[in-house]
């Protein structure tokens, strides 16, 4: 079989090495530019709903991202994702605080495996909305900032959720719904299927 050399760097800092790589059905032989592994929008929407978790970044309010894993659901191009019952610092989350002050966000999925030619990322570019929230804490009035001043319709998003996670059927969440409304979608894969 042909192979190639392929250049590659260890670590930063680590000087260069070179590799011979063997051609096999999983490896390409020729160079690819950026166009051939960018996703179309509506493949990089199907590639992200199909992850079981992404990873949330917001905006904080000296401008530096804030990033979490996150459960969600997809709907459209409408993502759902809810705090729920697991274990945390505080009820006073930051990513609930940032999007109060700034409802731009992005959402990261990815998949990964040792076969680098099976790896991709979709990534939901958009603006968040805090659609229910619990009680506010006695002595504390209303709803915090990001809210959308509705009372919250949570059953269609919820059974979204609870439909790919069972734990949300055992013990539905009770804390606050947050809906991401995607105005761009973007993605990269190193090969056409998933």
């Amino acid at each position: 079989m042909a192979g190639k050399t392929v250049k590659t760097r260890l670590n930063p800092g680590h000087e260069w090495v070179y590799n011979r790589q063997e051609t096999t059905p999983v490896t390409r032989d020729t160079d690819w530019g950026p166009e051939q592994l960018k996703l179309t929008a509506d493949e990089a929407r199907r590639r992200f709903g199909t992850a079981a978790v992404a990873r949330l970044a917001t905006i904080g309010p000296d401008g530096r991202p804030h990033l979490v894993p996150v459960t969600f659901a997809l709907d459209g191009d409408r993502i759902y994702t809810v705090v729920d019952a697991k274990p945390k610092t505080t009820a006073n989350l930051r990513r609930l605080r940032n999007i109060g002050a700034d409802p731009r966000v992005t959402v990261l999925a990815d998949h990964y495996e040792d076969d680098w030619d099976r790896l991709w990322w979709a990534r939901a570019d958009g603006h968040a909305v805090i659609l229910g929230w619990p009680a506010p804490p006695a002595g504390q009035p209303g709803r915090p900032a990001g809210t959308d001043g509705r009372p919250p319709d949570l059953a269609g998003p919820l059974a979204l959720l609870a439909a790919r996670y069972h734990q949300y059927r055992a013990g539905p969440p009770a804390g606050p719904l947050i809906r991401i409304q995607v105005e761009r979608w973007t993605g990269w894969a190193a090969a056409g299927q998933p």
